[in-house]
């Protein structure tokens, strides 16, 4: 099991953290709520290898069977392993070349706030949350735990449904008929 899930969870983060580095910085060029989307995308796409992990162990060093429990300690490990990849990706990125983000965030929220026509005290007091907000997520241990909720859930329903799926019984033997043949 260590081998396909390190193959897979490795795979699997790296092609997160690629797509991260690829995308997130240029957000503010497409926009916050395109880049919301892509990110997302970008998350479903890297835990695919979730599905294939499963399935590959499965066949490969399961001979063919897989009970869902088996299938779901699979599938998790290969998401916990690209759930880490995407922290430390988005640790490096943020802290280091991106540490304006939640200011440019803090902005895009306030603007489409205005936008639709909130008061200026519900303008106020969303100011003042992004501002203790910004004040918590500056806590790298915080960071990294609202980091990793980000792709987390995803990965957990697609190991649901993929070891929901990929489980298989081993065959049973026909049982041999009580009457003589003739």
């Amino acid at each position: 099991m260590k081998k396909t899930v390190l193959t897979f969870g490795l795979i699997s983060g790296a092609l997160s953290s690629l797509m991260m580095v690829a995308t997130v910085p240029f957000a503010h060029r497409i926009g916050f709520n395109k880049a919301l989307i892509v990110g997302y995308t970008t998350i479903v796409l890297s835990f695919l290898l979730v599905f294939f992990g499963i399935r590959s162990y499965r066949d490969n060093a399961s001979n063919g069977q897989i009970t869902f429990t088996k299938a779901f300690a699979v599938g998790i490990s290969i998401t916990l392993i690209s759930c880490i990849f995407y922290v430390v990706t988005w640790e490096i990125l943020y802290f280091n070349f991106m540490h304006d983000f939640m200011d440019n965030y803090g902005a895009h929220t306030i603007e489409k706030l205005k936008a639709s026509g909130a008061s200026p005290a519900a303008v106020q007091v969303q100011v003042q949350q992004l501002k203790k907000f910004k004040e918590q997520y500056e806590n790298p241990l915080f960071n990294s735990l609202i980091t990793f909720i980000e792709p987390f859930p995803i990965g957990l329903a697609i190991t649901l449904i993929s070891a929901a799926v990929l489980r298989k019984k081993a065959q049973s033997q026909p049982a041999p008929s009580p009457l003589p043949a003739s």
